[in-house]
Parts: C-alpha cells; sequence; structure tokens
C-alpha cells in the first residue's frame, strides 16, 4: 500500500492553498471496514465524554470501525493507549492530548506505522508527527470571556474600579495560553488604567493556571485567594476558562458568604456549556459560558480522517496560527458562542444541544 505519510507530506502545501477546493476526488481507499483509533483525556469531564461519543458516532456513520479510549489524566497511560492502538492496526488516530508534550515517542511510532494523526482541540507539541488539528478559535474564546466581563462591569464607560482575580487552564494543555492571552488582549488596558485591579497580584500566566482543568484545585486557590486579599473588600468579577473550575471558584466564593445576605456573586465566566454550568446560569451563579458546538468538532474531526483515509485535501481554514515547536500545523477551526441567562434557549434548547428538561 503506498504511504499515507508521502501523500500528506507532498500535498500539505498545496492542501492550505486550496483547503477551499477540499471536495476533490479520491481513491476508494478504507472509507468501508477501516479502524480508526480515538484517544481521549478523561471520563471524568462530561464535555470528553460527548466529544468520544459524537466522533465515534460519526466514524461508524461514514463505515468505520472505531476503537476509543480514555487516558483518566494520566499522559503515560495514554501514551500507552496509543502505543497498543498502533499495534493493533489502527488507519488513523485522533488525540486530544492530555500532556502536549508527552506523546513524542508514541507519534514516531505512528509515523514509522504510517498512521496519520489528528489533533483534537489541543495542539499536540514537540513533534513533526502531527498531521491536521481541529479546534475551535481559541483566542476568540478568551476575548467572548473578557468582552462579557467588560460589558457587564461597564468599563467602556468609565466605571470602576472593581476587583477580578484571574483563572487559567492546565499548564501542559497549549490551549489554555491562547485562551488567556485572547482574554488578556482586552482585559490588559483595564488593569493598566486601574479600572480593574487584581488584589491577589497574581496576573502572570504561571500563576494563574489550574493544573488537569481541575475544580477542586480551582476551589482551593480561590478560598486562599480570599482569606489572604479580600478581608474587607469584595470579588467583582472572576476570569474562568472552563465550566469544571467555575464551579470550583463559586463553590468557594459561597463558603465566603457571596450569594446571600447582600453579598451578590461576581460575574464568573466559563466554557463548554456543561450541564452542570448551564444551570447554574439559569439560577444566576455562574454568569456565563463559551459555547463550543461539539457535535460540530466531532463531525470536522471524522471527516478529515475519512478525507485522509480516502486521499482527499481536508478542508483548512488556518495555516499560520498553530505552531507546535517543531512544524506548523494545518488547521481547520470553529467559531464559539457566549452564552448566558438572556440567549441559553436560543442557542443551546433551540439548536438541540440540551432540551429544555434536562436543564431544568
Amino acid at each position: 500500500m503506498h504511504s499515507r505519510r508521502a501523500i500528506l507530506a507532498g500535498s500539505a502545501s498545496l492542501a492550505l492553498i486550496l483547503s477551499a477546493c477540499a471536495q476533490s476526488s479520491g481513491g476508494e481507499g478504507l472509507s468501508k471496514g477501516g479502524t480508526v483509533g480515538v484517544a481521549m483525556p478523561t471520563r471524568t469531564s462530561e464535555r470528553w465524554l460527548t466529544d468520544g461519543k459524537g466522533i465515534i458516532d460519526d466514524l461508524h456513520a461514514k463505515g468505520y470501525k472505531t476503537k476509543l479510549v480514555y487516558g483518566e489524566d494520566n499522559p503515560e497511560k495514554q501514551a500507552s493507549q496509543i502505543a497498543s492502538l498502533i499495534k493493533q492496526g489502527v488507519d488513523a488516530l485522533i488525540i486530544a492530548a492530555i500532556d502536549n508534550k508527552s506523546l513524542n515517542d508514541v507519534l514516531q511510532q505512528a509515523a514509522d506505522a504510517d498512521v496519520p494523526v489528528i489533533s483534537y482541540d489541543r495542539l499536540i507539541l514537540g513533534t513533526k508527527n502531527v498531521d491536521y488539528y481541529v479546534s475551535f478559535d481559541n483566542e476568540q474564546v478568551g476575548r467572548l470571556q473578557a468582552r462579557y466581563i467588560i460589558e457587564k462591569l461597564g468599563l467602556e464607560d468609565g466605571k470602576g474600579p472593581f476587583n477580578i482575580e484571574l483563572f487559567a487552564g492546565s499548564s501542559d494543555d497549549n490551549n489554555t495560553r491562547y485562551f488567556y492571552e485572547g482574554s488578556m488582549h482586552l482585559l490588559q488596558p483595564y488593569l493598566d488604567s486601574k479600572q480593574l485591579v487584581v488584589q491577589s497580584g497574581q496576573t502572570q500566566l504561571d500563576q494563574v493556571t489550574t493544573l488537569r482543568w481541575d475544580g477542586p484545585t480551582a476551589q482551593r486557590r480561590m478560598t486562599s485567594i480570599l482569606t489572604q486579599s479580600y478581608s474587607g473588600q469584595k470579588v467583582d468579577a472572576v476570569l474562568s476558562p472552563y465550566d469544571g473550575i467555575s464551579l470550583g471558584i463559586l463553590s468557594a466564593l459561597k463558603s465566603d458568604g457571596y450569594g446571600s445576605g447582600g453579598k451578590p456573586l461576581p460575574i464568573v465566566t466559563g466554557q463548554d456549556a456543561e450541564l452542570a454550568s448551564v444551570q447554574s446560569i439559569i439560577k444566576d451563579q455562574q454568569s456565563q459560558t463559551v459555547y463550543k458546538d461539539l457535535r460540530e468538532l466531532a463531525n470536522v474531526a471524522s471527516t478529515m480522517a475519512d478525507d485522509i483515509l480516502n486521499d482527499r485535501r481536508p478542508v483548512l481554514n488556518d495555516r499560520f496560527s498553530y505552531n507546535n515547536g517543531v512544524k506548523v500545523v494545518p488547521a481547520h477551526l470553529l467559531q464559539p458562542e457566549t452564552v448566558d441567562k438572556s440567549n441559553y434557549e436560543e442557542i443551546l434548547v433551540t439548536g438541540g444541544y440540551y432540551t429544555a428538561a434536562e436543564l431544568k
């Protein structure tokens, strides 16, 4: 069989230029009977369960067999799982990395076995052996969170000063930097002008990350910040990058008396429109989340795998932004949407993501 890696390498530049013409014809390839391995980070997050199911369902609908594994937030376990998928003879891999720098060795095994790799939502770093990247516009996620805070506090109207605390995602996830930089691009001018004040003084990315995006870790940090920096003062906003972190932050705030006794909860952002957070938004607790239609992302990834395995050029819309330290990885990015109490029904219920009954 001819080398898919050679095809990918030989057509990469042409694919980037002609990505809009991605529906060119190809050979029969493996459209029937091929097997795609799917490696997801953990079962403990609702979103990764949704992603995994969506990808598998889409691949099955396209006639593929699948092997789905979850690494349970253990990078070594995930690398071992991927190695096992390669040995089992999968024809392509879709990987959402736990640690984006821990897969170099196993992806060399994939390259040696002529198995193409799609990096799913989290860009895999430090290796030439990743072929494509599918995700959302990650800086836009951060901008939507920051824009919500700016509008709700009236910062553009000169209101302030307000106290804000900053949270970021896991330090081993490349998306963390994009989310944070997107947010800070809009928030930094207000920090510079003192309309926004970080009482904890923790503003650098390495000071505000949350390992594994873990809610209890965020709760402990927020509790510490409240104890050490907010005697006699109140928090007006918290930049949170993800719903699970947001719920941890809210738990700390409520334990400190916020949300009762004339002490309103601050603005708290989020991401992924997870069910518990949408319910929290409806109850006027969490303020906002960034909705990313995981059905669309799963479809993009499965369609990309199908294109690769049938020698077609995948649809791409970003060829500059995602350098993994070794190569610029061609990408297909989707657009996120901001969701709060004012529009969740229109976007999430009418859009079929949740039913009204699920949100009660």
